[in-house]
């Protein structure tokens, strides 16, 4: 039976009342299925049916909207291979945003109080689904310290996902990364706090134009024990404060992110998502927090299946509940136990009713109380549109790294035929990384692809004949439809052959490349042809072979749809690399963790304890002088000289000292920077303040 006059009717009078009394209301008329029903997240992709241009909705949507009824679906657009969606089978722009107005209209019209969905989709690096802008992956995006370019590609995301039908972008990943064995690396945006922060919240500022953005994963999630995903961070009170908050922090003061989601991890023995301290008491109280928390997917159910901190499935959903966690992503503890948790004493109807409430609060604040649907036109034409792209492709030009050049690049007249080999040389899904939906071929540019548009040589397939060889190397995140995977979608590590190195679940104990990639660089190199090595992957890995031979040595990432192109206008000059590394490079596995502002007491026996690259670093086409240093108090200047043949960008850096008596956290810290641009022979003077409770340490390019 259609109930849409009673919903229109109360829809009206909520939206009638005065701001503070809005929600109220509404939560005064709510059954407690109903509330539990707000507080219920579930998988979203099995939620619709398709067949050629015919769409529907599945009938486990409708029998979760008659009987709960739901407050938000996660990931209804994701095409993937966990979610078996393919450029066929999953949801282009427009199928997108009929879809979720589909299903909007079934909640308003045929629910009892007509209370509109909250739709949530993943949002790394790019909407995962099909027909979006693909940009590269955060460790990529933080390459290129330029926060005002990182909030053009926040907007960009935020207005995709929001044109589709969608309100919350599950994004930007914060978590501090100091273990690249871990899995997880490409999705962060590095080492260290601030740069994390500062970049992150230029990300959530363009996302937040349009939709919530959500910040992952609090906390500690990035320094996993053995560098296993999830596993326990063994950190204490200060180190957690002073190293893995400052980047949540400064996204919720500044940037005032609508939405944080919490870790699978324990800290000191404390799941993430039981944590009331780190949740209530840090986040909501001192930090001043007034959006919605998510539990990661299953995580509540975690606490009784895998941390076995829970008896059962109930008490699970009280500990999270209880914690601070308003939505339960996946919703099988908050839909299916809560009612029982309640009867049994171990929640209150406040404690629910004050997870609704947050929840109804972010509806009304998106307007959706007001306008729950979107233009399916709007949708075609504004997502993946070429404006789009080229903000991505700037992303990917930024973030290129130059760490090795002995003069061969930029190529000139004299490199006219060039090979382009190696195994992530033409791979279109290798250069994408994880957390990417299903490709149409023709919209993706592979390194080989960019090079044959962009180059101004010759490529061919003989490299003895070549006057010079790219060789292309590295790792992939690229998912297949062979792979196992989680209940949480994390891809499951088998004996079976896979492209994967990378991307969650994706864990190493090594860096070294796989699949006898060394033995074809040893081959390559021997031929003594001049060699430009690019590594695309998603973490450090063990370049101390390409760092010796290699006539020049670039680190791309995975920098997205447009990373062929990127790459071919690096080569040949029309643009001087500029990125500047955001994680240090490690000579071996020995070394780890080896992030910048740790305090060194010596070398090891068998190799230096410095990293093979640090922190910050990469080079330019051009050279850079810094001259006229000045401190006068907390005021540090410094000229800035371009003093090479090309123009280009310079990353001034300026590194302090924390005065923190009684404790020693650090070696030094970055505490500001600057992305300035210099045409050759020009001259800037840069200046910073060295913020309070630091003296000032070096500046550094």
């Amino acid at each position: 039976m259609r109930r849409w006059g009673l919903a229109i009717l109360l829809l009206t009078a909520f939206v009638a009342c005065n701001k503070p009394d809005r929600v109220d209301q509404l939560l005064s008329q709510m059954t407690l299925e109903e509330k539990c029903g707000q507080l219920t997240c579930p998988i979203g992709f099995t939620m619709y049916g398709k067949e050629g241009d015919s769409l529907w909705l599945a009938d486990d949507f409708i029998g979760m909207m008659d009987t709960l009824p739901l407050g938000s679906c996660w990931a209804v657009l994701r095409a993937d291979p966990w979610s078996q969606k393919t450029v066929e089978t999953g949801l282009h722009p427009r199928e997108s945003a009929r879809m979720l107005n589909m299903m909007q209209h079934y909640a308003v019209e045929n629910t009892r109080l007509g209370i509109p969905l909250l739709f949530c989709e993943e949002t790394p690096h790019g909407h995962m689904a099909i027909g979006t802008t693909v940009f590269p992956t955060g460790i990529a995006q933080a390459s290129t310290w330029d926060p005002e370019l990182l909030e053009q590609m926040g907007e960009v995301m935020g207005r995709e996902i929001r044109l589709q039908g969608a309100h919350v972008g599950f994004g930007p990943v914060l978590d501090i990364a100091r273990d690249p064995r871990w899995s997880r690396v490409e999705e962060t945006m590095g080492e260290d706090p601030y740069l994390s922060g500062v970049l992150g919240a230029a990300v959530v500022k363009g996302m937040q134009k349009h939709v919530v953005a959500t910040l992952k994963h609090l906390a500690a999630y990035g320094v996993p024990q053995g560098g296993h995903n999830a596993a326990t961070a063994d950190v204490g009170p200060n180190r957690l404060k002073h190293d893995y908050l400052p980047s949540f922090e400064k996204a919720v003061k500044e940037a005032h992110a609508g939405a944080v989601m919490t870790a699978y991890n324990t800290i000191d023995g404390v799941p993430c998502t039981a944590n009331r301290w780190l949740i209530e008491e840090l986040l909501r109280q001192s930090w001043g927090f007034k959006g919605v928390v998510f539990a990661d997917l299953n995580a509540v159910n975690a606490l009784y299946a895998t941390h076995h901190v829970a008896a059962d499935p109930a008490e699970a959903a009280a500990m999270a509940l209880k914690a601070g966690v308003d939505i339960d992503l996946g919703g099988y503890n908050y839909g299916g136990f809560l009612k029982e948790a309640l009867q049994r004493g171990l929640v209150t109807e406040t404690d629910i009713d004050r997870a609704v409430r947050h929840v109804l609060q972010l509806k009304y604040d998106l307007g959706l109380f007001y306008n729950p649907y979107v233009d399916e036109e709007l949708a075609e034409n504004g997502v993946g549109t070429p404006e789009n792209i080229a903000v991505a492709k700037r992303v990917a030009l930024e973030s290129i790294l130059l760490l090795e050049n002995d003069g061969i690049l930029p190529f000139d007249e004299s490199i006219k035929k060039v090979a382009v080999i190696g195994p992530n040389a033409d791979h279109m899904y290798a250069q994408l990384g994880d957390y990417t939906a299903p490709q149409d071929p023709d919209r993706i540019v592979t390194m080989r692809e960019g090079i044959v548009e962009k180059g101004r040589a010759v490529v061919t397939d003989d490299l003895r004949s070549a006057d010079a060889i790219i060789l292309v190397v590295g790792g992939s995140s690229a998912r297949d439809f062979k792979t196992s995977y989680e209940d949480t979608g994390a891809a499951i590590v088998e004996e079976q052959p896979s492209e994967m190195d990378c991307g969650e679940g994706y864990d190493r104990s090594t860096l070294r490349l796989l699949g006898g990639q060394e033995a074809l660089m040893q081959q390559v190199y021997a031929l003594g042809k001049p060699v430009v090595t690019v590594y695309i992957c998603g973490r450090p890995m063990d370049m101390n072979l390409a760092s010796e031979k290699s006539n020049a040595l670039l680190l791309m990432w995975y920098p997205g749809m447009e990373g062929g192109l990127a790459l071919a206008v690096i080569l040949w000059g029309e643009y001087n690399p500029s990125g500047k590394l955001p994680i240090s490079i490690p000579r071996s596995v020995g070394q780890i963790p080896v992030y910048y502002s740790q305090p060194v007491t010596g070398d090891y026996v068998e190799e230096s304890a410095k990293p093979l690259y640090p922190f910050g670093y990469g080079l330019s086409y051009s050279q850079f002088e810094y001259w006229e240093l000045e401190v006068k108090g907390d005021e540090v200047s410094v000229m800035v000289t371009n003093v090479g043949p090309y123009d280009g960008d310079e990353v001034v850096q300026l590194y302090a000292q924390e005065e923190t008596p009684g404790m020693v956290l650090s070696s030094m810290q970055l505490v500001a920077f600057r992305r300035i641009h210099l045409k050759k022979g020009e001259t800037q003077q840069v200046s910073f303040t060295v913020p309070e409770g630091f003296r000032c340490k070096s500046i550094s390019k």
